[in-house]
């Protein structure tokens, strides 16, 4: 059996036998569904509330995607900021540190209070809670590059930007694309967390509140079909962020490269 095959049978082989013994224990054990509901009994009001389920997936996800862009965009700006100066980096890279440890549900309040627009409000929680990794891995590969080829570029007159474009950002390329990824399923959690403190509701509704709801009402099945919802989007994001990384980096980095049998 190839690896390719193994990556996948692997997996699925234990996700099926940890949903039979899910299945199994739930019926011998007669646990209430508004305790433990069985995977059949998630799957069939999955299949139910579906359509109204990923309405709500819907207003999560573009929170998500945008946070995620903007946490690509400026985080990678202000990681080309601190490679050009070691003050600036000094200076505020403490500051990108403390946002990243203080707890978004601490902040998030503050934020929903501050700004008047729901939707940009929860862009920001969702956003202070993904860019660090981009800014941190992509500084981490700017400064990383090699010294040699540092000093080769310096000997041969090469100026800062073509410095920057020709040796630093390539070198940096895998560290950045590594932070993407995190900040993939950290923009998720972001935008969740801030949905779930908002308390939103009415026609923007994301997911976050119909957990809050289903939790409420006990009606446990659904909250468990929202979360297997929000599981799976968490990994086609990090999938479809994986696949661009291996077609960004294929071909020259050895990471993407296939093993030699």
């Amino acid at each position: 059996m190839s690896e390719r095959v193994l990556r996948v049978a692997a997996p699925v082989a234990v996700g099926l036998l940890i949903l039979i013994g899910w299945e199994a224990v739930v019926r011998w054990n007669s646990i209430p569904p508004y305790i433990l509901p069985g995977p059949l009994l998630v799957a069939e009001t999955l299949w139910r509330d579906g359509p109204s389920l990923m309405l709500s997936l819907l207003v999560t996800l573009r929170i998500t995607v945008v946070a995620l862009l903007a946490a690509v965009v400026l985080g990678a700006a202000i990681a080309i900021l601190f490679a050009q100066s070691r003050l600036l980096e000094l200076s505020f890279f403490p500051y990108a540190v403390i946002l990243q440890v203080t707890p978004i549900v601490s902040i998030a309040p503050l934020i929903i209070i501050w700004v008047n627009d729901t939707f940009l409000a929860l862009l920001v929680c969702a956003w202070i809670v993904a860019f660090f990794p981009v800014v941190a891995n992509t500084t981490l590969g700017l400064t990383s590059a090699d010294r040699n080829l540092v000093a080769l570029f310096r000997l041969y007159g090469a100026t800062r930007w073509q410095s920057l474009r020709y040796l630093r950002m390539p070198s940096a390329l895998p560290y950045f694309l590594g932070g993407v990824r995190i900040s993939g399923g950290l923009a998720l959690i972001g935008a969740v967390v801030a949905e779930f403190v908002a308390g939103t509701g009415g026609a923007e509704t994301g997911l976050a509140s119909r957990i809050l709801e289903a939790g409420y009402r006990l009606e446990i099945p659904r909250l468990f079909a929202a979360l297997l919802l929000l599981s799976l989007t968490g990994i086609l994001i990090f999938a479809v962020l994986s696949w661009v990384s291996r077609a960004l980096l294929a071909h020259w980095h050895e990471s993407a490269l296939p093993e030699e049998e």
